[in-house]
């Protein structure tokens, strides 16, 4: 087993290093697309630098999620028959579920009982079993740990766990790949899996730059804090980038490699979002559009000869919510 038996207080977040991101690269060769990257025109959107896009949604089951869930079931060893159980209705249910069942192993997802339909069809379409419980996320998170003690089944954590976060960092690995020398990453942040993989990955070879809604502000709290620290979360992007409490690994990694923490309005994520669709024809989730809105609102200003990756980090959206350009 790599890292699934060691919790965030066990094992620091430190020892998560390059060479078992390249590890966890090798394990899920095969089964993660390798994701584009599109360099735009001097000055696009106006944005000084220049500018690539990292087009992650092009992922299996739209997010960069399947990443870090196939690290962990294939990290594990030995599956019990109960398979692999995770909680949530967004992108790592779905992940969790896909990767599940292309490596054979049954997925029971909990989801609180707001779950919108659209979204019960998707689990189940992806074959696992969905169990619809409690009023919030937390609720169904706790029922999850109950039912994996009891049945032995891997419990997958959407962001708080070493396998999940070397799982992420393989995506800056293939962007360090793709592009010539890197000189900033933009990224989104929720629970903080990703954030902490490629935080984890360049350790300061290249800015890492976090971006979070206004209404979402959980890695922003946490640094002002020094410590994660529960938040009141909303929006637009609150689906995908609404997790009340930082992940603790991701939280180490960032105070040490992030070099800044930035907030955009959920404003300025609707004009991203719909920039992204009508200029570029990509259609991304309001979480994905976040690292774009940072630059586009001039949140972060890059230097003329910058080279800055932003990451689009999921595309789970209805097409007729990306109708509006935001006001001006």
């Amino acid at each position: 087993m790599f890292f699934s038996s060691l919790s965030s207080i066990e094992y620091p977040a430190l020892m998560i290093t390059g060479e078992h991101i390249q590890q966890a690269t090798a394990r899920i060769a095969g089964y993660v697309r390798r994701t584009p990257i599109i360099e735009l025109e001097p000055s696009a959107w106006e944005i000084e630098g220049r500018l690539a896009l990292k087009l992650e949604l092009l992922q299996h089951t739209g997010s960069f999620k399947p990443r870090g869930a196939f690290n962990t079931i294939l990290s594990a060893g030995e599956i019990a028959q109960a398979g692999v159980i995770a909680a949530s209705g967004g992108n790592h249910g779905a992940a969790v579920a896909y990767a599940a069942r292309q490596l054979g192993h049954a997925a029971e997802i909990f989801v609180p009982e707001s779950t919108p339909q659209v979204k019960l069809e998707r689990l189940r379409g992806y074959g696992a079993r969905v169990t619809m419980i409690g009023a919030s996320y937390a609720e169904a998170y706790a029922a999850s740990r109950v039912r994996a003690t009891a049945t032995g089944a891997l419990q997958i954590h959407a962001y708080d766990e070493p396998d999940v976060i070397a799982g992420q960092g393989t995506l800056a690995q293939e962007l360090d790949a793709q592009m010539t020398e890197v000189d900033s990453v933009i990224v989104a942040v929720g629970g903080g899996g990703l954030v902490g993989g490629i935080a984890a990955w360049f350790r300061g070879r290249a800015k890492v730059i976090a971006v979070e809604p206004e209404r979402c502000p959980t890695l922003h709290r946490a640094m002002e804090a020094g410590e994660p620290v529960d938040v009141e979360v909303g929006g637009v992007a609150a689906d995908s980038l609404g997790a009340r409490r930082i992940g603790g690994l991701a939280f180490e990694l960032a105070r040490r490699y992030v070099d800044r923490v930035l907030l955009v309005s959920d404003d300025e994520i609707r004009r991203s979002q719909w920039a992204l669709w009508d200029n570029l024809r990509v259609l991304a989730e309001p979480g994905g559009a976040t690292a774009l809105a940072a630059l586009r609102s001039g949140k972060y200003r890059p230097a003329p000869s910058e080279r800055v990756a932003a990451i689009v980090c999921g595309g789970n959206v209805d097409p007729a919510k990306v109708g509006e350009r935001g006001s001006a």
